[in-house]
């Protein structure tokens, strides 16, 4: 039978580090950039061609499945893998962030946060032991622990009161996790919180330690601290968490980005940002990023990056993708966003490839030399 969950790490350059989670669902090559597919879906993309792309596993969105469909209803249609057409392992979020972010008139006590949808204005109760039951009946194969996710520019005491009240709700999550249908099954991740704070990170890496979780998210970054603040705090955050678990930057992020935390020992990670962005027309190269709206690419016959093998820079040029975004017309969107999650992939494969040959230092600086020039 396959594992409900292993990690192992194969190889480590530095603090960087590359292995494999193996799951009944499939094995996931780290360090691992999973899609967001928030609502059932990686926007303007199918899952084989997600899957082509090089990705091993997708995220789904708690907070958006519980209103629409509705978890009970992906349940009864065989779960969130049979109902999107993805066979492949998927994390689940808690709902807390969105919850704290897009949610109306939200109030959070020790029970959970109650709060109106803001999509039609009902009411809803989430809890750990709701978000627990959700992620269950989407059917999850890395589930998170219910969290807070505070302003970094909060006071202290703020920050520090609700890194309590999260890790109070990670052992609610785990109790209600183990007494679930899928605990036999699925793999659980606790959230690490604390801002910018040292002492505050070491205190719940110290909870969560206690606590026992299969994975451990780094939580609470990515939320407007910048990209400096951030490498500040992966400098220590990373090295409270187990070494033998993987490591999840939720939210992260630019390419430079991922780049910067795998060099502090990040193994996972996620963000909207390549199907958002190529939504809007920005396409990731490995020359930096580019606007395909610009003028200057009216009439240029070149691939959006020659170093890129993905199927848009083989079979149309900038200018065909300048006239389809400036159009507004829907192919343009589908054929940026596939180009950037196939980049996002082939940059996770050249790390995996650069730490195992003990090289890694070396592909990051050529990398940031490369990427960090301002193309278009």
């Amino acid at each position: 039978m396959p594992p409900r969950f292993e990690f192992h790490i194969a190889a480590r350059d530095g603090k960087a580090r590359t292995g494999e989670i193996r799951m009944r669902r499939g094995t996931i090559a780290t360090p691992a950039f999973m899609p967001v597919g928030t609502a059932a879906t990686v926007k303007a993309m199918k899952p084989a061609d997600v899957r082509k792309a090089g990705a091993d596993i997708i995220l789904g969105n708690t907070y958006h499945l519980m209103l629409r469909p509705g978890a009970e209803r992906i349940d009864r249609l065989g779960g969130l893998h049979a109902f999107m057409g993805w066979d492949r392992p998927i994390l689940t979020d808690s709902g807390g962030y969105q919850v704290m972010s897009l949610a109306d008139l939200r109030k959070i006590t020790e029970e959970g946060v109650s709060f109106k949808s803001h999509l039609d204005g009902s009411k809803h109760m989430l809890s750990p032991e709701r978000s627990m039951e959700i992620q269950a009946l989407l059917g999850s194969d890395i589930v998170m622990a219910f969290d807070e996710c505070p302003r970094a520019d909060q006071p202290r005491e703020a920050i520090e009161a609700s890194m309590e009240l999260s890790m109070r709700w990670a052992r609610r999550s785990r109790e209600a996790f183990d007494k679930g249908p899928t605990a036999g099954t699925s793999a659980l991740f606790g959230i690490q919180q604390g801002a910018l704070d040292e002492g505050l990170r070491a205190r719940s890496a110290e909870a969560l330690r206690e606590i026992g979780f299969d994975g451990y998210a780094v939580g609470g970054l990515a939320v407007g601290e910048g990209q400096e603040a951030m490498f500040a705090t992966l400098d220590f955050a990373p090295d409270m968490l187990p070494e033998d678990s993987p490591r999840y930057l939720m939210g992260v992020g630019k390419p430079d980005d991922l780049v910067g935390a795998v060099e502090r020992g990040i193994d996972m990670f996620d963000c909207v940002l390549p199907t958002r962005s190529g939504r809007n027309g920005q396409a990731f190269t490995w020359n930096g990023p580019i606007n395909i709206r610009n003028a200057k690419f009216a009439e240029d016959l070149a691939p959006l990056d020659e170093r890129c093998a993905c199927p848009v820079c083989k079979g149309w040029s900038r200018a065909y993708l300048h006239h389809l975004i400036r159009a507004g017309e829907m192919l343009g969107a589908m054929l940026m966003t596939e180009h950037n999650l196939y980049f996002y992939q082939q940059l996770m494969a050249a790390m995996r490839d650069s730490i195992a040959a003990g090289q890694f230092n070396d592909f990051a600086a050529r990398f940031r030399a490369d990427y960090l020039k301002v193309t278009g």
